[in-house]
């Protein structure tokens, strides 16, 4: 129980601890800023500064969603004059920061959250990418495959402070015939690991919904405070 007390008033604790801390906050592919709002309200809440950036993910390649969306992020919470900023994701959101931080340094940088990344591609990517209308996910959904000319091949491992959500639940009947292992119907578990992360965590959630989870959520905040999810 004491445990159980200890752990609600770290995710729920008071804002003045972190009212230097910004959070930076990137949706998926096809997806904007408001499937994140239940993250961006719990975080407030938690004391963190958020900023929810949208951006148009279906128009540009990653190269250039990458520069927008996390420039923009880190701009918005620059007008808090946080001393730390923090980035949480979903899905494409993920490779985002991967890319920016490859390429820029942040000073300021704190810990990362991704939900459901794509770090070593999408195997649904590579059986749906020949079939007409799939170029309607733009540029950037057409590299996110596990193929050698995927993007993701460039980027190598991280070296940064971070934590993984993947998702075991499957709600996609034609998951089995696309993807090996436990997934979340679009991304596999073993798919969302990378070389250097810091923590990985599996969840009984679906890729599409998993950043409105409450236990997601709950897992996210805990790790921005304090490098870890939540024990078991």
């Amino acid at each position: 129980m004491k445990n159980y007390i200890a752990i609600v008033l770290l995710v729920f604790g008071s804002s003045a601890s972190l009212a230097d801390e910004c959070v930076v906050l990137l949706h998926g592919l096809a997806r904007i800023s408001n499937s994140m709002a239940e993250l961006e309200t719990k975080l407030s809440r938690s004391g963190f500064h958020v900023a929810n950036i949208n951006y148009p993910s279906i128009r540009h390649d990653i190269a250039v969603l990458s520069d927008d969306a996390v420039s923009r992020g880190i701009s918005e919470c620059a007008t808090f004059s946080p001393e730390r900023i923090h980035f949480v994701t979903h899905s494409l959101g993920g490779i985002l920061v991967r890319y920016y931080l490859t390429e820029n340094d942040l000073d300021l940088l704190g810990r990362v959250v991704m939900l459901g990344p794509p770090n070593q591609g999408s195997e649904v990517v590579d059986r749906l990418s020949p079939l007409p209308g799939f170029g309607l996910l733009g540029p950037a959904g057409r590299v996110l495959g596990t193929k050698e000319e995927s993007v993701l091949k460039e980027l190598g491992p991280v070296e940064f402070e971070l934590g993984i959500v993947a998702g075991a639940t499957n709600i996609n009947p034609l998951g089995f015939l696309f993807l090996d292992g436990p997934h979340d119907s679009l991304v596999s578990v073993e798919s969302t690991k990378v070389e250097g992360m810091d923590a990985h965590i599996v969840l009984p959630v679906t890729h599409t919904f998993m950043m409105r989870n409450n236990e997601v959520i709950d897992h996210t905040i805990h790790f921005l405070k304090t490098g870890q999810f939540i024990p078991e």
